[in-house]
């Protein structure tokens, strides 16, 4: 009973401290702890993430019937519980919509460049599920094609998912979630989003092995004997400058006049 009360706790101190981050809005994200075998401390369902208190806090068994609480559980629940039951040596799961991961989800585009060693090493590849409705098996589905070789995933339209062996692993695998999305983003905007080489990610994934860390690593790219990174994606094109949209406003608001004189002449 200690140890649910410590738990529960956790996961209140860890709600505040993602919806100051940013990584949550208005009654959106869920956290997860297993608190014993078949037990698991979840959050509840239209709560403020940043305002829970500790008896607001939902157990639930493995088939997600409610043993002790007055609320509805987050209708994340039935994901949570598949990472659970897939992976028993995880005993903790963060869902949220921090911006740039989730943008990277909206899109459609996983995070699996090899753009950091910090990257490769600790946090992997981070697939993207493909889009399933709330509180259906649809999500939970879409995760477990990825649950057992990564340790998050982006969920398509909806927002990016840790898994940890504590609650402090499963955030800090947000955290570098975003983290790295949000470097990425802005490495593309200056074109110059280059990989590591394949020769470079293999030395660090021998350094992952070695830690004892699981999962698939991005690949990095194949270069040239001597080369260790590349551009990976096409410059952007030239922004317009004032001139030019003034100009291009002044020829379509011309022929839009022209066009209306016609109908009246």
């Amino acid at each position: 009973m200690i140890t649910e009360i410590k738990f529960k706790k956790q996961i209140c101190e860890l709600g505040k401290k993602i919806y100051e981050k940013g990584f949550v809005t208005a009654n959106n994200g869920s956290i997860s702890i297993r608190s014993d075998d078949n037990e698991f401390l979840i959050t509840p369902m239209g709560v403020n993430i940043s305002n829970m208190s500790a008896d607001m806090i939902l157990k639930v068994d493995g088939q997600g019937d409610i043993l002790e609480g007055d609320y509805i559980p987050s209708t994340e629940m039935k994901t949570h519980l598949l990472i659970y039951h897939e992976r028993p040596e995880i005993n903790a799961v963060v869902h949220a919509e921090p911006p740039y991961a989730t943008a990277f989800a909206i899109a459609g585009i996983p995070i699996d460049q090899a753009i950091m060693p910090e990257a490769v090493v600790y946090l992997g590849s981070i697939p993207v599920a493909e889009y399933g409705n709330p509180s259906t098996m649809e999500v939970p589905n879409a995760v477990k094609k990825y649950v057992h070789q990564h340790q998050g995933v982006l969920l398509e339209n909806h927002g990016a998912l840790t898994w940890g062996s504590n609650l402090e692993h499963a955030y800090y695998l947000m955290e570098a979630l975003e983290s790295t999305a949000k470097i990425n983003w802005i490495s593309k905007q200056l074109n110059g989003d280059r990989e590591l080489s394949q020769t470079h990610v293999q030395h660090l994934y021998k350094m992952k092995t070695r830690m004892g860390i699981k999962g698939k690593s991005p690949l990095g790219v194949e270069t040239e004997e001597g080369i260790h990174v590349k551009k990976t994606t096409p410059p952007l094109a030239r922004s317009l400058s004032e001139s030019d949209l003034n100009l291009i406003v002044e020829k379509v608001t011309k022929n839009v006049l022209a066009e209306i004189n016609k109908l009246f002449s």
